[in-house]
């Protein structure tokens, strides 16, 4: 086989550090033998079962040569050091493969890579789906999570080449090894004999595994981002005499928000810039750095990066332009940026970026292009835009948004939004989650932690692209391939609160981050002027929410009527919120008593109190939210009420369904994409991806068979005749997002207004039921004008079994049915489905870092 270069990945390790995984090559001999005599004798004790101080020039090539399907290895290095090794070897022969696969033919003690050394031979496997597997990690990289990372890819790659079973026969006393084993999520069995534990691992993922991955991810990449975040040192490189130079302007602004660390400018010549003492490398700095700013010239930010490398840098922000949105060579530069630092245990944020912030009194870091920052308070803000990042922070100040951490990505070759909302996640000093987002460089990552952090902590998100769905030049991403409608209907299934500008993102924070979470849609309206709480009433109306008679207190009403109408309104069980509206007399002014006596009222209220002030916009003594206009108090509002509506709603669950036999459709799914193209049709699909995709659609005969495995069945003859509204299911895998479906009337008028109504796969069944009824067409479904409604339960488990085949089966990558829908039962009438070979493992099944 060739080179699996798609095997090849930078992660992040559990100390937030990252490192690189590639298959092992021929020429790797020199960094097997540096990495074997760095091994302590009781490592080489616990792999090898016996002493032994070096390899043979045999054993050196045995152990670098493999065929990267029934003998594999991959390799874990930092910089230019192999530090891990994981590798199995298929027991038994593949039915149709030449030779016997190697399965440890040097005897016992012949292979130190094989954990089983005593007696076990091919004879005695089950099946040629069996291998045995064992990792090695140098003494001096224990601890960092190696082991569990390297298990997973291996997993990934045994399963890629048919493999469904890992056995490994371990010391008792290597209790490191059986932990790594035991504590993967796969299912496990164990016995011990012959002085040995022999553990047994089912490769098939399970909702265990997947769990454990993500929780080891989640820990992985929150931690590389408190690296960043909490430096206890930062150098400037490229702190420039020169006033107002990007590289003096960091220097100044991280001084000046007095960071609590020391600061080290980095000028080849000056011998102090900003009135502190310069120095002319990062190498010639006595004292160790965790975080470097990098402001140098694009062309000789990597020689930089290599430098921070040798010095031992946690991290870098690089605010250098002449990256990715500079054309190819940019790119070229951008990439090996991105490709240097992850090598040598370093994220990045930008380049392009203006930097990063964090709030925290023990950290005080100002490290970005800004001169000053919104004060303490209990918002994250993730900005891809450099260039916008300088007003988003203005604003944010202006309103008395108080921020806890801030990051400016600008290119985002590598830290991304979904990093920051790992680290948000479990942050105890950030309650809200803002993002302005141009481009999403993992959208199935991102939704997947959505889900899970939304029915904790709002995120709200303004993302630009809703017309041209184009990428910036300098983004490593690519265009999204859905409809923009269908991109919001898969961030609101997440939990997004996805706004239209950046001015609805602060109105909404505003609400979140201070006043606590409507309980339901009525709405009560107070104030002194009866027009503009008619303006309130009637945008509320039109925010599908439901105004409750406003309360007139008359134009001479001051702080004492405000205070006691909004302590029986707030008493009130029947209002689940409060607007309340106060416009300056005309020989007045605005009367901060009044507003005193509102914030008195808030405070430790169970529903959200807003303000409309003419011509205030911000918060009322920094907790009560106040807009210029009632629309745009009403607006916020809603949005809010929406999101404590689907943080109420019960998750659901992916249920079980019976007469589901994934194994049979994994093996005729490799049957047809083996046998020659059938049939070459294929239906127009709008996607951004250039290159061509190998996809053929299957005869119905083929068709049947495939769906059948899922419990699916086509009707013929009369029972596809029958009345019934004619419905349609979709499923594709979209190269952005993965498996997606989509629910609609089969009907051209449907079609045309693009009634069309898109979830992710697996839906859950609350998912499900509301799929059906998301499209504007739904009333037809469900008994419209005295109809009898028809059975919305039998649609609902079509759609599950559809998206459960879906998630199962990448290879499928489009499917549909036509689907009559009667008023007993749902009868597939017709089901067309192509299938095409994925040109990878799907990002998700193992801890990665996307690519740069």
């Amino acid at each position: 086989m060739p080179y699996p270069d798609h095997w090849e990945a930078d992660v992040v390790l559990a100390d937030g550090g990252t490192a690189h995984l590639r298959p092992i090559r021929a020429g790797d001999a020199e960094l097997l033998r540096e990495f074997y005599a760095r091994l302590s004798p009781e490592s080489i004790y616990y792999r090898f079962f016996s002493p032994r101080p070096q390899l043979s020039d045999r054993e050196i090539e045995h152990f670098t040569t493999v065929d990267y399907v029934d003998r594999v290895a991959l390799i874990a290095t930092i910089g230019d050091a192999m530090i891990a090794v994981v590798r199995y070897d298929r027991l038994g022969r593949r039915p149709g493969a030449p030779g016997g696969a190697d399965s440890g033919s040097a005897g016992p003690g012949g292979d130190i890579w094989r954990a089983a050394v005593t007696g076990y031979t091919a004879a005695t496997a089950e099946s040629a789906g069996t291998a045995e597997v064992a990792f090695l990690v140098e003494d001096a990289q224990q601890g960092r999570g190696l082991g569990t990372v390297l298990l997973e890819h291996i997993a990934a790659a045994a399963r890629e080449r048919g493999i469904r079973r890992f056995i490994a026969d371990v010391l008792p006393e290597n209790r490191r090894m059986t932990t790594v084993f035991r504590a993967a999520g796969y299912e496990a069995q164990q016995r011990f004999e012959d002085g040995v534990i022999r553990l047994t691992l089912d490769l098939e993922p399970t909702e265990t595994s997947r769990e454990v991955m993500a929780a080891r991810e989640h820990r992985a990449e929150s931690r590389s981002i408190e690296r960043l975040l909490s430096p206890r040192s930062v150098a400037v490189i490229g702190a420039s005499r020169e006033a107002r130079s990007v590289g003096q302007t960091v220097l100044r602004n991280l001084l000046g928000g007095d960071f609590t660390g020391p600061v080290f400018p980095v000028n080849p010549t000056a011998p102090a810039v900003a009135g502190v003492r310069a120095h002319p490398t990062v190498a010639a700095i006595p004292d160790p750095v965790d975080l470097a700013v990098v402001a140098v010239p694009g062309e000789h930010v990597n020689e930089v990066v290599a430098q921070c490398a040798a010095k031992g840098v946690h991290g870098l922000v690089v605010v250098s332009s002449g990256f990715g949105e500079a054309g190819p060579e940019g790119r070229a530069r951008q990439d090996d940026l991105v490709r240097l630092a992850r090598a040598n245990g370093m994220r990045v944020v930008g380049p392009n970026c203006l930097g990063i912030a964090n709030s925290d009194p023990a950290v005080r870091l100002n490290a970005t292009l800004a001169p000053t920052l919104p004060g303490r308070g209990p918002v994250g803000f993730f900005s891809q835009s450099g260039a916008l990042g300088i007003t988003i922070l203005r604003w944010a100040a202006e309103r008395g948004l108080g921020l806890s951490t801030f990051v400016s990505a600008g290119n985002r070759a590598d830290v991304s939004g979904n990093d920051l909302m790992q680290y948000w996640e479990e942050d105890p000093a950030t309650e809200v989650i803002l993002l302005y987002l141009e481009s999403i460089g993992n959208p199935r990552k991102f939704t997947r932690l959505a889900r899970r952090i939304s029915r904790a902590k709002p995120i709200v998100a303004v993302k630009s692209g809703r017309t041209t769905q184009g990428v910036p030049l300098g983004h490593a991403a690519r265009a999204l391939s859905l409809p923009d409608h269908a991109v919001s209907a898969l961030f609101a299934q997440a939990g997004v609160v996805r706004v239209d500008t950046l001015g609805d993102l602060f109105d909404v924070a505003q609400i979140l981050a201070y006043q606590p979470l409507p309980t339901g849609r009525r709405v009560a309206i107070v104030g002194n002027s009866n027009s503009i709480a008619l303006l309130a009433q009637d945008a509320a109306t039109a925010a599908d929410l439901d105004p409750l008679p406003p309360v007139e207190l008359g134009p001479a009403a001051g702080p004492a009527e405000f205070e006691a109408a909004l302590a029986g309104i707030l008493a009130d069980e029947e209002a689940d919120a409060v607007v309340t509206v106060f416009a300056p007399p005309v020989r007045g002014g605005l009367d901060p008593e009044v507003a005193a006596a509102i914030v008195r009222q808030a405070e430790g209220a169970a529903k959200p109190v807003i303000a409309t002030y003419l011509g205030e916009r911000g918060l009322l003594h920094g907790s009560v939210p106040s807009y210029p206009a009632p629309e745009d108090a009403v607006r916020a509002l809603a949005y809010a009420v929406r999101y404590a509506e689907r943080r109420r709603r019960p998750p659901g669950r992916v249920p079980a369904l019976s007469g589901v036999d994934r194994d049979r459709a994994r093996t005729l799914i490799e049957e047809l994409l083996a046998a020659p193209v059938a049939v070459p049709a294929d239906p127009p699909v709008r996607t951004a991806d250039p290159a061509p995709v190998d996809r053929r659609e299957l005869e119905p005969e083929r068709t049947a068979e495939l769906l059948a495995c899922y419990g699916i069945e086509p009707a013929d003859g009369a029972e596809a005749d029958g009345a019934g509204i004619v419905t349609q299911i979709r499923t594709a895998e979209d190269p952005s997002f993965g498996a997606i479906v989509s629910f609609g009337l089969a009907d051209p008028t449907a079609e045309l207004l693009e009634d069309r109504a898109y979830r992710l796969a697996p839906l859950t069944d609350v998912e499900a039921a509301g799929l059906v009824r998301a499209i504007r067409a739904a009333p037809l479904l469900l008994g419209h004008r005295g109809a009898e409604p028809v059975d919305v339960a039998a649609l609902e488990h079509l759609l599950l079994r559809a998206s459960r085949l879906s998630d199962d089966l990448p290879e499928v990558a489009r499917l549909e049915l036509e689907v009559v829908a009667r008023t007993s039962g749902a009868v597939v009438r017709s089901a067309r489905l192509w299938l095409a070979r994925p040109p990878g493992p799907r990002i998700d099944h193992v801890r990665r870092l996307r690519p740069s």
